[in-house]
């Protein structure tokens, strides 16, 4: 029997309505919404469910949006299924997700955390100085190679989210984003695509929202996880709950080392990943890191129903 991981998504994939068909059939999904409209002091639940669009995709909305989601169907999917994964990870924001899953955090502190980690992500970098840009077709080493000639020549650029092969993310200056963009074939690259972010995430523009947040994770209590969490920023496993307050300080100014989180955890035996949250993000990126492997999608309290009898 092969050993199973949850993960869970971040900011790019949430979506009008999702979570509603949750908080509609269960309980515990219900009480998940109702404890983030309470610890935010507005309605997070109706803007998730019912939008408008340009308001769930400010930042400082989308990071907690996203987390009650992920956390609504994961106590979806737990009322049909009490499989416990070997491993939880997330994809940058989800990080928070698979800590509230691995019993490191409350989710309530978690979803106070997440809004503040949007806010300060916002803050950072005065609107349209920063830009991030998806590069496909690039290799991990000419890229940071190209990046590194264009940080001295026209602008900061650093890789912020190594997705899959193929798949890379730049982050940092308008100047910088742009110049790679123009420059993307030096390094192999098929296409560079700009992408409708507020800010130069993961990149170290971000310190100052890296200060900002670590200010208030010393306020929150970090319990050591039940469950060993693949940590973005260097890939490997973390179950002390102090080291992993300070990866997240980490992760805002780092790259997301998504391709070998799951390297690592096909490594150690995982063949059955079930993605907890909004859409299908995560399952594409794996499938495009290895083929052979089960992704299971709980994105709907329908999806977290047939995903159970999957798993079994």
């Amino acid at each position: 029997m092969g050993k199973i991981a949850f993960v869970f998504p971040g900011q790019g994939a949430q979506a009008v309505g999702m979570g509603k068909d949750a908080y509609e059939s269960n309980a515990a999904a219900r009480g998940i919404f109702d404890q983030a409209d309470a610890a935010l002091g507005f309605a997070l639940s109706t803007l998730a469910f019912e939008g408008p669009d340009e308001q769930l995709r400010q930042t400082a909305n989308t990071q907690p949006a996203l987390l009650a989601t992920s956390i609504a169907l994961l106590e979806t999917y737990k009322a049909h299924q009490q499989v416990k994964p070997d491993f939880v990870a997330g994809h940058s924001l989800g990080e928070y997700s698979a800590l509230v899953a691995a019993g490191v955090l409350s989710f309530e502190d978690a979803i106070r955390l997440v809004r503040a980690r949007g806010q300060f992500m916002e803050q950072a970098v005065p609107s349209g100085q920063g830009a991030m840009a998806a590069v496909l077709g690039a290799e991990r080493e000419p890229l940071q190679t190209l990046c590194a000639d264009v940080t001295a020549s026209a602008g900061l650029v650093e890789l912020a989210n190594v997705n899959c092969p193929g798949q890379i993310v730049v982050s940092g200056t308008a100047e910088g984003v742009a110049a790679i963009a123009e420059r993307g074939k030096e390094a192999g690259a098929k296409r560079v695509i700009p992408l409708d972010v507020s800010g130069p995430f993961h990149s170290s523009l971000m310190q100052p929202a890296a200060d900002a947040l670590a200010a208030e994770l010393a306020k929150v209590d970090f319990r050591n996880a039940q469950i060993p969490v693949i940590a973005n920023v260097h890939a490997l496993p973390v179950t002390s709950g102090d080291e992993l307050r300070e990866l997240l300080v980490k992760q805002v100014v780092s790259p997301v080392q998504w391709e070998d989180t799951i390297k690592y955890l096909i490594g150690e035996g995982v063949d059955t990943f079930v993605e907890i949250g909004s859409g299908t993000v995560l399952a594409g990126l794996i499938k495009k890191i290895d083929k052979s492997v089960q992704v299971i999608s709980v994105n709907s309290a329908t999806s977290a129903t047939a995903a159970a009898e999957v798993a079994q």
